[in-house]
């Protein structure tokens, strides 16, 4: 069953993936099908799913510099790693998550989709950046979605962030108010002032709110 996107969200889903739109819409079938009998995606998110979740995630990719090392942390269904990986070809992806019946899920999804530059690793994020133990190279940038508020996000993702490398929080209305509330830890995690960025500016409607941190120390 292909899942395109609805009519009113075609140029947006074209502007982002292009090219490779078919291979959105093949992960968007899989999300609506395995994912939601795997218990990745609820049904009810199903109807909503190029709007809610694909759109909304891939906007993040306006802030990602050609031919980065990207960290997606916390990827859960692939949101959003996996539609990174296939918005932007130039970029290499690492999905972290913790919970085997995710990473199976995503293994899946990568080898389905033919996404060579795309890795999935089986870890907790904080354990991923400690000494002998670091299973990867600090990334240029390092992406979450819908993880954890601001303070143990800065605490997991700073970390695997290369100095001057940034660490990008898709977040929702609450931005500005964790922004407030927890600046004294993204500075201790070694993190600069946390700024909000606002993506997809005239393509989508609401545009995606990130909370971008640059890496200090």
């Amino acid at each position: 069953m292909a899942t395109p996107p609805p009519a009113a969200l075609q140029a947006a889903a074209e502007h982002y993936f292009g090219d490779r739109l078919g291979l959105a819409v093949r992960y968007a079938e899989l999300l609506a099908t395995d994912g939601v009998v795997r218990g990745l995606i609820g049904p009810r998110e199903a109807p909503r799913m190029w709007e809610r979740h694909l759109l909304n995630s891939v906007a993040v990719v306006e802030l990602i510099p050609p031919d980065a090392r990207v960290v997606d942390v916390g990827s859960g269904a692939g949101l959003p790693g996996i539609v990174m990986a296939m918005a932007r070809p130039d970029i290499s992806v690492i999905l972290v998550e913790p919970l085997a019946r995710r990473t199976a899920f995503l293994s899946e999804v990568v080898a389905t989709l033919g996404l060579a530059s795309t890795t999935v690793v089986r870890a907790r994020a904080e354990e991923c950046a400690k000494g002998r133990q670091r299973r990867f190279d600090p990334a240029d940038v390092v992406t979450a979605r819908a993880v954890a508020p601001l303070d143990r996000l800065a605490a997991w993702c700073i970390p695997l962030a290369a100095e001057g490398g940034r660490v990008l929080a898709l977040k929702g209305e609450s931005a500005a108010d964790e922004i407030g509330t927890h600046q004294r830890e993204v500075r201790t995690a070694g993190g600069g002032a946390p700024s909000i960025r606002l993506c997809g500016e005239g393509v989508l409607d609401p545009p995606t709110t990130v909370v971008e941190i640059v890496r200090l120390r």
